[in-house]
């Protein structure tokens, strides 16, 4: 004779393991955050790009994200050891800045 299920503790595991997925999930989107510098944006900003993010059905620039994105986690797996995070995005950032100020102090 079959051993009848026991579905209240099953329903718990699966409970707990969906839990487990959520905790991780946060985790590592935290990480991302963190090691893509946007932690240095304030909170009400990060939202406003993800909100933007996720409402934009523009597949163009949804497809520039997605290389982008790419790019990042190739570069994070074959980074040299002790090599600066976002270095590349950080002097584009710089230059940017630089030549915006140079434009501004001519005008």
């Amino acid at each position: 004779m079959r051993r009848p299920r026991n579905y209240d503790a099953e329903m718990k595991l699966l409970a707990d393991k969906a839990k487990a997925l959520q905790d991780r999930k946060l985790r590592e989107l935290g990480q991302l955050v963190t090691a893509t510098d946007a932690d240095a944006l304030g909170i009400d900003v990060l939202a406003g790009v993800l909100v933007n993010a996720a409402a934009t059905t523009d597949m163009v620039q949804r497809e520039e994200w997605h290389t982008a994105g790419a790019a990042f986690f190739l570069r994070g797996k074959h980074a040299p050891a002790g090599a600066a995070k976002g270095t590349a995005r950080r002097a584009k950032v710089a230059g940017a800045a630089v030549s915006t100020a140079g434009a501004a102090g001519m005008g």
